[in-house]
């Protein structure tokens, strides 16, 4: 405005009529003769008497103006001053009844602000609640306290316009008194939640560290242990040397030392009232106070100069010129400098937007290409293993699947790297490019991801001021906040996944065939099919772990049957056994004959699980079974298939295709995410699976094994999951879901409420050992649960291994077959046999030790299952068993009547196997009269079956009313006064 305004009014303006005004460039020369009437503008206003010239009024106006009016300046200083008296009401209160508010701000999303309101036990109600929520609990503790002074000094300052102490300096203080602190607790609280510490104090002094604090310190203890202590003592040593100024540390003075002492600190305080020795202040605040003196000169200078230039002095009522103000107002004014455009061609105002533009947006544009290329290339990834590998691997045949899991790696690498990453990375490279992407016109050339990158520059907006941003920061962040997602893995945050490094190296083997062998081979099968007068066109090998597959084109004419029937003799002509003979290959139009290799390759599960594409695989349940005839790993998915069915007769590698099966889960998933019920009548196989029972086992209630040995209970634990199969569908119809991805979705969203019942359901997969000694022992009883389970519990995540070593009809039934689309057969002893697994003969044919035809729908590969040695499972489970687990394993639904009684609850209701907590839960029903299983958890802190438990106990007593489905119970007691004397009737233990 002040620019404007000299224009308007000087005496210049009038004398040159209407002139055109000129342009820009041509300001200089038109400048010039404007300076000698500025000395005499009576002389210039009295050559027209009686006649104004009225130009017209352009006014820019300043958007920040209403940051210099003083109102506005009390009004934002008191509401500072206020929320800091909100802010410590808020957290005081934070400490009393921040656990029980827990629950209704993080269900917040899914319940009425009204009814959490109510729920809320915070002094200052709901908003007090969410923001000790976040600046305590998710935040930085005990620490976050720290942040009332900031708010309350920076409000005293706006509204008294002074301070005893600078901003800066009480920020400093503040934001590393609660950086260290968060730090400190956190690690207090770190050592507090150790496997062999008390678990319950950590809990209820989780609190103390935040969020913030507590990653921080888990982040130091995996770097450094124990030197966290030393470095978090260094970090305020350091600050108080710096921040205090502490230049010299005397443990042990003399008297002589001390009297000197004594006189230098006299004369320094004689000389600070003279002002002769101001650099002997030893107090940091009023030594920043002289340091900002002597800094506000230059803008009180600029306002001076451009003041009496700006002011008009006729037609505007004179604007007093600034005085010497304290900090806030000279910045402002500073601020106000810059927005008006007042200082022509300063540098600061280009240098500040020009290189926070362009340089970013070219550098984001280079960098599309680079990170989109890996991701396009995830379609075929064999094609870029091989491309990264290098060309020369291709030539070698079965030594490049060996070759692989060395590479993939490094390929894989920059699909996992964050978009911040690439970004700070191509930071760097901003000094090269710098002047020649300065102009402007360059940012809007950039395509679609460069309005991302430009946003953040975008808002530093050199002309809003300094005080504009500091306003609208706060509100940036509470609206750009994301909403914090409900991670399931959190229960156990330092759970560690096992490496490869657990299981044994057995080199990169290489499939020995010779080249002499394979045209043994050849000649002998294109010498027997001639004896039958059947031609052969071409013939191509393909050496695989274990067999060769020699793919035949005959000549036209040829019946595919009549080479069918010839297996017989092909297998006595080449004096090898396991021969099979494929008619027609599936999607090729040849004839596939598998022979045999001499010396067989043993394919380890190490090489397997080290290979790109079990690695980087997005499947939610994958399986690496071994490698196939091209040498390619096979990986399916469980969750899809949906169901497994396994056979094959003793010693030919069922049992390690099991340990297979389970060790890829449990490579690939979170304890959080995968259950197992696993039924063992063998009582041998799978029992060293017990060291991971409170991390990856389910099991019933009130049994001592999580792995089932005894068949009586197989039964119960049949029906026990098929009760949670019904309870979880009944959770997926509330929720509207069709499959248990899509509710877990939901649930991580925070779209359902937990208070309805609603909770993170993880996968189970139901491993049965040997199917045909439970068909012998239960029969009916256990193939109608096996069969419920097979038809409907695909969609809600519970998915059956089940594997037998005898598939006769009376074993694996057509009940239950048709109910396992995807079967895997090993070596079985008759064609009989392979029939009845897979609707298809070739079982029979195969070698054995790990050999195996797997059948998908109308396709049967064959793939040489991977090895894994029970030292190998051992150290696998001794690993994750290792680390901390849940307190017990996952418990099942308690199956009604397991004593064998129709009305057998009467047991679980009286006075002897009453629940402990039974009168408290009664007390929190009656006094929320809210008959919720969901309450009690939050409440007392229980499970969800212990939980149901006592909400079954409270029924039978009369206290809450029956189940109604996705309703809260009735509570039938009024209140506790009627309680207690129902109580007291209640017969005692």
């Amino acid at each position: 405005m002040a620019k404007n305004t000299y224009k308007q009014n000087t005496p210049a303006a009038p004398s040159r009529g209407n002139e055109p005004r000129p342009a820009r460039n041509q300001a200089r020369p038109a400048a010039e003769p404007a300076r000698e009437p500025r000395t005499s503008a009576p002389k210039a206003a009295a050559k027209t008497p009686g006649k104004s010239v009225k130009l017209p009024s352009i006014k820019l106006g300043n958007p920040f103006a209403f940051l210099r009016d003083r109102r506005f300046q009390l009004f934002l200083g008191f509401f500072f001053l206020l929320s800091s008296i909100y802010l410590t009401i808020a957290f005081v209160s934070f400490l009393f009844t921040g656990h029980a508010d827990q629950s209704v701000v993080e269900g917040l999303s899914s319940t009425p602000v009204k009814e959490a309101g109510q729920e809320s036990g915070n002094w200052l109600g709901l908003i007090g609640a969410m923001l000790a929520q976040v600046l305590i609990y998710k935040g930085f503790g005990i620490a976050a306290f720290a942040v009332i002074p900031i708010v309350f000094f920076l409000g005293y300052k706006i509204v008294f316009r002074r301070a005893e102490v600078s901003l800066s300096y009480v920020l400093a203080l503040c934001l590393f008194s609660m950086a260290w602190l968060s730090m400190l607790m956190g690690y207090v609280v770190l050592s507090l939640s150790a496997p062999d510490a008390d678990t319950g104090l950590a809990h209820s002094l989780d609190f103390l560290s935040g969020g913030i604090g507590y990653e921080a310190a888990l982040w130091l203890d995996s770097l450094i242990g124990w030197g966290t202590v030393l470095l978090l003592a260094f970090l305020l040593i350091s600050f108080v040397v710096y921040f205090f100024n502490v230049t010299s540390l005397n443990l042990r003075r003399s008297d002589s030392e001390e009297a000197e002492e004594e006189a230098l600190a006299g004369y320094s305080t004689a000389a600070t009232r003279t002002g002769t020795a101001a650099n002997h202040v030893v107090n940091p605040f009023a030594a920043a106070d002289q340091e900002e003196e002597e800094e506000d000169p230059a803008p009180e200078m600029t306002l001076r100069r451009v003041g009496p230039v700006a002011t008009p002095q006729a037609s505007r009522p004179a604007v007093p010129e600034p005085t010497a103000e304290p900090d806030y107002e000279e910045e402002e004014a500073e601020d106000e400098v810059v927005a008006t455009g007042s200082v022509a061609a300063s540098g600061p105002a280009f240098s500040i937007a020009a290189p926070d533009l362009t340089p970013t947006t070219t550098a984001a544009a280079a960098a599309v290409p680079l990170t989109v290329a890996p991701a396009a290339a995830g379609l075929a990834s064999a094609t870029a293993t091989i491309a990264a590998a290098g060309a020369g691997t291709l030539a070698k045949g079965p030594s490049f699947s060996f070759e692989t899991p060395t590479d993939p790696e490094p390929v894989a690498a920059p699909s996992s790297i964050p978009t911040p990453l690439s970004l700070a990375d191509l930071a760097g490279d901003d000094e090269a490019p710098l002047p020649a992407t300065l102009p402007l016109p360059a940012p809007r050339e950039s395509a679609g991801p460069a309005l991302q990158i430009e946003s953040k520059p975008g808002e530093l907006d050199p002309a809003a001021g300094a005080d504009m941003a500091a306003i609208a920061d706060d509100d940036e962040d509470m609206d750009t906040m994301p909403a914090v997602n409900y991670d399931p893995t959190l229960d156990l945050s330092r759970y560690q996944y096992p490496t490869l490094e657990l299981l044994n190296d057995y080199g990169v083997a290489k499939a020995q065939v010779s080249k002499e062998e394979l045209e043994a081979n050849k000649d002998r099968i294109v010498e027997t099919l001639g004896h039958y007068g059947i031609n052969i066109a071409s013939i191509k090998a393909t050496i695989g772990p274990t067999v060769t597959l020699y793919e035949i084109v005959p000549d036209a004419g040829v019946r595919i049957s009549k080479i069918k029937s010839l297996e017989d003799d092909i297998a006595l002509s080449l004096a090898a056994l396991g021969i099979r003979i494929i008619a027609p290959i599936p999607g090729k139009g040849t004839i596939g004959i598998e022979v045999p290799n001499t010396k067989k390759e043993m394919v380890s599960i190490r090489s397997v699980f080290a290979t790109d594409k079990f690695i980087n695989t997005e499947m939610d349940l994958p399986i690496s079974f071994g490698r196939t005839i091209t040498n390619e790993v096979f990986v399916v998915d469980l969750a899809k298939m949906p169901h497994l069915l396994m056979a094959g007769a003793t010693g030919q590698g069922k049992s390690v295709g099991l340990n297979v099966i389970l060790a890829s889960l449990l490579y690939k998933r979170h304890p959080a995410q995968l259950k197992f019920v696993l039924v063992d009548p063998k009582k041998v196989e799978l029992s060293i699976f017990n060291k991971i029972e409170r991390h990856f086992l389910a099991k019933l209630p009130d049994t001592e094994e999580a792995i089932i040995t005894d068949t009586k209970k197989v039964v119960n634990t049949l029906n026990s999951l098929c009760m949670e199969m019904d309870k979880r569908y009944d959770l997926l119809k509330d929720a509207g879901c069709r499959n248990l991805k899509e509710y877990n979705r939901k649930f991580i969203e925070r779209r359902l409420n937990p208070k309805k019942g609603h909770r993170f359901m993880p996968f189970i997969v139901l491993v049965i050992d040997e199917l045909a000694d439970l068909m012998m022992t239960a029969g009916k009883e256990v193939e109608t649960p096996i069969a419920r389970l097979a038809q409907l519990a695909r969609a809600i995540g519970i998915h059956l291994i089940v594997a037998t070593q005898r598939p006769s009809v009376n074993v694996i039934t057509g009940i239950i077959k048709a109910n396992f689309p995807c079967r895997i057969s090993f070596k079985v002893t008759s064609k009989i046999d392979s029939r009845t697994i897979l609707d298809a003969g070739g079982a029979d044919q195969l070698v054995g030790q790990g050999d195996m035809l797997i059948s998908q729908g109308s396709d049967i590969i064959r793939v040489q299952c991977a090895f894994i040695d029970t030292p190998e499972v051992d150290r696998l489970c001794d690993f994750i068993g290792e680390q901390q687990g849940y307190p017990d394993a996952y418990l099942l639904p308690e199956v009604a009547g397991e004593s064998g009684g129709g009305n057998g609850g009467d047991e679980d209701f009286d006075a002897a196997s009453r629940d402990s907590m039974f009168e408290e839960a009664a007390r929190v029903i009656v006094t929320h009269q809210q008959g919720s299983t969901s309450l009690l958890q939050r409440r007392l802190k229980l499970g969800y079956n212990r939980a149901g438990r006592l909400i079954d106990q409270l029924e039978h007593a009369g206290i809450v009313g029956p189940f109604e489905g996705s309703k809260a119970r009735e509570v039938l007691i009024p209140d506790e006064y009627s309680l207690e004397q129902l109580l007291n009737n209640l017969p005692k233990s």
